[in-house]
């Protein structure tokens, strides 16, 4: 039965968190504060610091520095007080990256992508509200069928897929998509022995009431290590939201198959996991089983940050390291036009960041005790917006890219999925 979550039942009581990881400023918001933000395909110099930023500033003024960003190590334009004090601790090693080939291309605004048992794609196009299926074998779609109730526009639409830890039996897909009034997670089965098109059921509302709006919309969902579902959420452009202790908005939820606040989390009966964030659009485990989530900055700071239950993240009265009592700082974090990180996956040892504004894929190496060495960046500007990563069970990782949702330069063949080998050296 359609279950609606228009506001959290229970306070959530906030005091200091203990938490490693988080913190997104406040001020006027930028064009391009997250997947607004273009990506123009010739870098140019800009300055390092940060950027005073006009909201009406089209998004086509928008375009990557050639500079190196500031992850574990901020900029010297940066105060001093940036820097995490383990971000030093973990020396980066050497890391390659090649592209192996393509999976498959002209895919129209592509957001999610879920891997099935035996090396299929799913992967949702965003506007159409699309769920098609790729073979592992040559690349060939099969549309799996249409999402119903979904609105497209802005930053909404059909977003985050996850797979039933029990797929191969269960035949479930999770998805996670924009109505006209709120953003909500589904159950879907899937019957690839049915015609095409109609091999998905008829979607079934575990949670809604996430706000919506034209940007902010979060997206991501991934079951954790736990078996249960976790969902990046955002502010809808209400900055308030963020720290609402009765809202959604600005949440990392953690849930049960069914859509229930899962059982362990901080808050009783509630399903809020974290909190204070802008816009969470990537969600990633280490074997370790620690959650990394990547967060899409305002004016300054892009960040990635390492959540534990009941973190306050700081958004909207912090962005980027501040060191302020009651809220964890990120740890790494770009400048916004490096960045714009979208997606992440954990493979070889590292945390693998999609970059759309800053057209690049990073590398933030991790050890054992979850401390960041210095970040790499691969493919700067070769193949533009990057949307999705993700672990393939062959030790690969899948690339999605994502120049054709209004914002970036399609290119032919524009978008694909390319798949990447990558060691650390």
């Amino acid at each position: 039965m359609p279950r609606r979550t228009v506001a959290l039942l229970v306070a959530i009581a906030l005091g200091p968190a203990a938490a490693v990881g988080c913190s997104s400023a406040a001020g006027p918001d930028r064009a391009g504060g997250s997947s607004s933000d273009a990506a123009a395909s010739v870098p140019v110099p800009t300055a390092s610091g940060p950027t005073a930023s006009d909201p009406t500033a089209s998004a086509a003024s928008e375009v990557p520095t050639s500079s190196p960003a500031t992850s574990a190590a901020p900029a010297s334009s940066a105060p001093a007080s940036s820097a995490p004090a383990s971000s030093a601790s973990a020396p980066s090693a050497p890391a390659s990256v090649a592209v192996r080939g393509t999976v498959a291309d002209g895919l129209k605004s592509p957001w999610g992508l879920a891997v099935l048992p035996g090396g299929d794609l799913l992967v949702s196009e965003r506007d159409s509200a699309r769920i098609l299926r790729v073979s592992a074998k040559d690349g060939s779609r099969t549309v799996a069928g249409t999402v119903p109730g979904v609105t497209s526009g802005g930053e909404g639409g059909l977003l985050g897929l996850a797979l039933s830890p029990d797929h191969a039996t269960d035949h479930r897909v999770y998805a996670y998509l924009s109505t006209g009034s709120d953003n909500r997670i589904v159950r879907l089965d899937l019957d690839p022995s049915k015609p095409a098109g109609s091999q998905l059921g008829a979607p079934a509302v575990l949670f809604s009431g996430i706000p919506h709006g034209p940007r902010h919309n979060g997206g991501r969902i991934a079951f954790g290590p736990d078996g249960f579902l976790y969902a990046g959420t955002g502010d809808a452009d209400n900055r308030s939201l963020a720290q609402d202790r009765d809202s959604l908005g600005g949440k990392i939820l953690r849930l049960t198959r069914d859509g229930d606040p899962a059982p362990g989390n901080p808050f009783a009966g509630s399903p809020v996991w974290s909190l204070g964030h802008r816009n969470v659009q990537g969600l990633a485990w280490d074997p370790q089983g620690r959650l990394w989530a990547s967060e899409f900055g305002q004016d300054t700071w892009d960040e990635l940050n390492l959540i534990t239950p009941g973190g306050n993240c700081g958004w909207p009265t912090v962005e980027g390291t501040a060191g302020r009592a009651g809220f964890t700082d990120p740890v790494a974090q770009w400048h916004t036009a490096d960045a714009s990180p979208s997606g992440i996956a954990f493979a070889d040892g590292a945390v693998w960041v999609a970059a759309l504004r800053g057209t690049r894929l990073w590398r933030v190496p991790v050890d054992g005790a979850g401390a960041v060495g210095t970040p790499q960046d691969f493919l700067r500007g070769e193949y533009g917006r990057l949307r999705t990563v993700a672990a393939d069970g062959d030790g690969t990782l899948l690339l999605v890219t994502d120049n054709t949702d209004g914002r970036g330069s399609p290119r032919p063949g524009d978008d694909r999925i390319l798949r990447l080998d990558v060691s650390g050296g």
